[in-house]
């Protein structure tokens, strides 16, 4: 992504150049362990193009930006109807506590090159997909009993 921005209300609340725009849903049985994990993930993934155009260095290696977005509508249930129900997403408490925690997560690892949405706003988010290259990255779930 060459550069992304999220606008509430008319003003530019967060904006970053090349880097990654996250949009980052919060399903109920998420845990701070996982916003760690996520973050860990999103600053070592190697999506971006080294000198041989291979996607071999990550926001680490590029000093990149990292735009959070909460979006709880990627944990609606689509599979049935003809209208998305929502409750798969985590409760709004659960969601902003988990969303600031990630946030708080990157900005240990990054410092100033985090930039955010705002949770529970309406949102105008734009961005420029170079590529266009776009993924679902998920954290692994703890097996059960351990």
């Amino acid at each position: 992504m060459t550069h992304a921005s999220v606008e509430v209300d008319g003003a530019i609340v967060g904006r970053i150049e090349a880097g990654l725009l996250v949009l980052l849903a919060v399903e109920p049985s998420d845990t701070e362990a996982e916003a760690d994990r996520l973050i860990e993930r999103l600053v070592g993934y190697r999506v971006f193009e080294d000198e041989a155009g291979r996607m071999n260095r990550s926001l680490a290696d590029t000093g990149g930006g990292l735009l959070l977005v909460p979006q709880f509508t990627l944990a609606a249930d689509t599979t049935k109807g003809m209208r998305p129900s929502f409750t798969g997403a985590a409760p709004p408490e659960l969601g902003r506590r988990l969303f600031d925690h990630a946030v708080g997560c990157a900005t240990a690892r990054l410092g100033d090159r985090v930039a955010t949405g705002r949770f529970g706003a309406h949102m105008h988010v734009s961005l420029t997909n170079d590529g266009p290259v776009t993924f679902w990255l998920r954290t692994a779930r703890p097996a059960a009993g351990g």
